[in-house]
């Protein structure tokens, strides 16, 4: 069994790019997806991880001309691509292997329990999910797959990732930051069956645009646990949303909720920190920019791997530029998105 360690890691990871990239006619797959400023062209096998790209990807119309970027959904089995190796060294650094690639213009990810790594060369735009089969990934990649990818490719350009909800009328939105359990997704799911825009919940593309800030679709999920779909009486609109996923919640799309799908793009005009409250109206605070970065940057730098110093100066920006708010709950989802309406036509709480 092959073992890798920091000293032969770009070589590792250059040698499994060059493996794909010379046999990408042997994988039963290619499909092209259409992002925000983004060609890709996926090569694949079949199973769940292939049809996710269908249904859990957002199309844009703005793709632009620079060639596709190219990625390869690879697993032993594929022509000569090779066995996933292991981690040789005895502690695993996610901070060294993440600088020891940078050195060499590569970007990368490793998870141990799956022998799983993802490998993306910048300047070439060429990408390489390694597993064991055609599903062996981490559960969380399902919705929302070439997450790392897209995160590597938008860094390069000066946008970001980021973990956050997305709710708007007319154009213009809010950001809806906070940890698990503080209740983002119920929230989005809410303004959706009220008539409210939005252009995705968990991660959606942030960049500025000379002073504004504007959010654009990658991924149409929506989750809610049991709870919460009961809670929003979702069972009339979806009376068989499959099994649970890995957290124990419905996964469901966007366009399941909302008939027109994910909005184009919104201009950000405030971010918001949701709370779960007793109280029977929702109610909109100030916060200061330092507690609206700290519900915003953790989980989105935790989650994406490489790009940290990077990452907190743009969600500092991010918090400099919009006014942040706390809102607190109310306890009906149709008064939670009449708050966030009147929010948005008013342009203050």
């Amino acid at each position: 069994m092959q073992r890798v360690t920091l000293d032969g890691l770009a070589d590792y990871a250059r040698e499994v790019l060059a493996a794909c990239e010379a046999g990408a006619g042997n994988f039963p797959l290619q499909s092209r997806v259409e992002l925000p400023g983004l060609s890709i062209d996926v090569y694949s096998d079949h199973g769940e991880l292939a049809a996710a790209l269908g249904h859990g990807m957002a199309t844009a119309n703005d793709a632009g001309r620079r060639r596709p970027a190219r990625i390869f959904l690879a697993h032993p089995g594929i022509g000569s691509v090779p066995t996933p190796a292991q981690w040789g060294e005895a502690l695993f650094n996610p901070q060294a292997f993440s600088e020891r690639l940078e050195a060499d213009g590569l970007r990368g990810h490793y998870f141990h329990d799956l022998r799983y790594w993802q490998f993306y060369d910048v300047e070439k735009r060429l990408g390489v999910q390694l597993m064991l089969s055609a599903d062996g990934c981490p559960p969380w990649e399902f919705g929302a797959p070439l997450r790392c990818f897209l995160h590597w490719e938008y860094a390069a350009r000066g946008m970001r990732l980021t973990h956050a909800g997305t709710l708007g009328a007319g154009g213009r939105g809010v950001l809806v930051a906070g940890a698990g359990g503080a209740g983002k997704s119920g929230t989005v799911a809410a303004g959706l069956l009220a008539g409210l825009e939005s252009v995705g919940d968990d991660y959606v593309l942030v960049e500025f645009d000379g002073d504004r800030s504007v959010a654009r679709p990658l991924f149409t999920t929506l989750k809610q646990d049991h709870t919460g779909f009961d809670r929003l009486g979702l069972a009339s609109r979806l009376p068989d949303p499959g099994p649970l996923n890995w957290q124990g919640k419905y996964q469901f799309r966007v366009q399941d909720l909302s008939p027109g799908g994910v909005a184009e793009k919104l201009d950000i005009v405030a971010l918001m920190v949701p709370r779960i409250s007793s109280e029977a109206k929702s109610a909109i605070t100030p916060i200061s920019r330092r507690d609206a970065l700290m519900a915003l940057a953790p989980s989105g730098i935790a989650q994406m791997p490489g790009e940290r110093e990077s990452g907190f100066r743009f969600f500092g920006e991010l918090t400099r530029r919009l006014p942040c708010f706390r809102l607190a709950l109310g306890r009906r989802g149709e008064e939670i998105a009449e708050t966030i309406a009147a929010f948005l036509d008013g342009g203050k709480p």
